[in-house]
């Protein structure tokens, strides 16, 4: 499986392509941070952070898209721009019909560090460790977009086969836990 992750932010917008499969060593296909300028205003920004992602998908073809999802901070104005890069990701991904799943920070955090409290510092080591990098991915956005992009691999096929099941047990009347 290749998931693209994406670390949404209106100045650097991480972004990585990880390859693999539960249990399966991951490879590092890209990894990158999309910038746009604080100077520019919110629409020129979005369509920079637009542009990026569409390139990126075009050329990396990911089975699957995973976006850091938005949680309230005390900055608005900070989470209304991360949420307004996150939902970019989301459409530039519906676009072409490739599987969008949302992760919380500590659950990438959990699935790569065992721990949902990490510090960012100990999510680049076991990402570095993960993808056996010769050197950290940097910045730090790089970083947590990879982690959620091998969050989304170890857990989205589960996550997947738990949805499906869910569906099939309200078309046929059943219901799950």
């Amino acid at each position: 499986m290749r998931v693209l992750g994406v670390d949404p932010g209106l100045t650097r917008c991480g972004v990585g392509v990880v390859e693999g499969a539960p249990g399966k060593a991951l490879r590092l296909v890209c990894v990158d941070v999309i910038r746009t300028s604080p100077d520019d205003d919110i629409a020129a920004r979005l369509l920079g952070i637009e542009t990026g992602l569409e390139a990126l998908l075009d050329e990396m073809r990911p089975d699957a898209v995973a976006v850091e999802r938005v949680f309230a901070q005390h900055n608005v104005r900070t989470v209304m721009g991360t949420a307004q890069a996150a939902g970019i990701a989301m459409v530039c991904a519906a676009r072409r019909g490739i599987p969008v799943a949302m992760h919380t920070p500590s659950e990438a955090k959990a699935a790569i560090t065992g721990n949902g409290r990490a510090d960012k510092a100990q999510v680049t080591a076991m990402v570095t460790r993960l993808l056996r990098l010769d050197a950290p991915p940097k910045p730090a956005d790089a970083a947590d977009a990879l982690a959620l992009a091998i969050c989304h691999v170890w857990r989205g096929g589960a996550q997947a086969r738990i949805n499906a099941a869910r569906l099939a047990a309200r078309t046929t009347g059943r219901t799950t836990g």
